[in-house]
């Protein structure tokens, strides 16, 4: 990953924007020899919106850390979206369909979204989510237009991955088949960054890793996030099953002492701040980091009705400092 940065000449702009602005190029990168990808890496700093990820044998990346967007709700305004991030110190923002489709309502364009993160200092960075792609009755005209809106996403941002997951549990062939197919239609530039959920189609890292092998597609990734990690059981001797960096994405967050029932409600509305709960993040980082994973961001997914019910400017404050209170824990072990 390339950061560049520049200087804002916007006057007028409020005091918390008008600081060093990254300019953050995310490309698309293919597997080598061994199915690995070529490291991306951030070449310079900048106060408050990135954040250090160290390396085997002493060296150490900066990385973007981005809100996702369930962190701050599924209906808020564009500006605030952008605002409050901006406000708690974040590098990035992520966008869903729906929030885009929503910020189009109100008549913005896809470059103008893109202005006004930017702007602001936090680019958007990620962009998601592509589900039902398992079967051809389930890629309906709603599925196929969130699919094609979030392609058309990653490009308008220059976002290169894009984050999928597959709730329909099928027989694993016809997983493999569709997340093949899924891969060819986002195309050479456009990385697809699958998802492990453990109430899902693919339920655990070893399940995902076995889909992009068997898929063989060059264009294809994975996500680690910290609940869904918690959730399936996962240790840090699975991550020994993946090349390191195939990796493309770890979200922090953390699990609540007893699962919830269904787990996909406490997936999606009673989550924890990363470090606060019973998932071990900063466990989890540091076997990320001991294996080498260079992902090309660090986003916060505190998917949380508690939090958002305070406000968003709170809820990105607080997810903020909880995620730079697990990072740095991680760097001291």
């Amino acid at each position: 990953m390339e950061t560049i940065f520049t200087w804002t000449a916007d006057t007028a702009m409020p005091p918390m924007f008008r600081r060093r602005l990254p300019l953050v190029r995310n490309y698309p990168c293919f597997p080598g020899v061994g199915g690995s990808i070529p490291e991306m890496v951030s070449s310079e700093d900048s106060a408050g919106s990135s954040v250090a990820w160290p390396t085997p044998g002493g060296g150490v990346l900066r990385l973007p850390l981005v809100v996702s967007s369930y962190t701050l709700g599924t209906h808020v305004p564009f500006r605030e979206r952008v605002e409050a991030p901006a406000a708690a110190g974040f590098g990035g923002i992520g966008l869903r369909a729906e929030n885009f489709w929503d910020a189009q309502a109100t008549g913005l364009d896809g470059q103008a979204m893109s202005e006004l993160a930017r702007d602001a200092g936090v680019p958007v960075l990620e962009v998601e989510y592509i589900t039902a792609w398992g079967t051809a009755a389930d890629r309906d005209a709603a599925q196929q237009r969130k699919e094609e809106t979030v392609f058309s996403m990653a490009r308008t941002f220059g976002v290169g991955h894009l984050n999928c997951g597959l709730i329909e549990k099928l027989p694993l062939e016809t997983i493999v088949e569709a997340f093949a197919e899924l891969c060819d239609r986002a195309g050479d530039d456009l990385t697809i960054a699958l998802e492990f959920m453990p109430y899902s189609g693919v339920p655990d890292l070893a399940t995902a890793w076995r889909v992009l092998r068997e898929a063989n597609r060059p264009n294809s990734a994975l996500i680690v996030d910290v609940w869904h990690w918690a959730r399936a059981g996962m240790t840090p001797g699975e991550l020994d099953l993946v090349p390191a960096e195939r990796i493309v994405s770890v979200q922090l967050c953390d699990v609540r002492r007893t699962p919830m029932e269904p787990m996909r409600t406490e997936s999606l509305g009673f989550r924890l701040p990363p470090g606060e709960g019973y998932g071990d993040a900063v466990g989890l980082v540091r076997a990320l980091q001991a294996r080498n994973v260079r992902p090309r961001l660090v986003t916060v997914e505190v998917i949380s009705d508690e939090l958002v019910a305070q406000g968003v400017t709170h809820a990105a404050k607080v997810v903020a400092a909880a995620a730079h209170r697990v990072l740095a824990g991680a760097s001291r072990g």
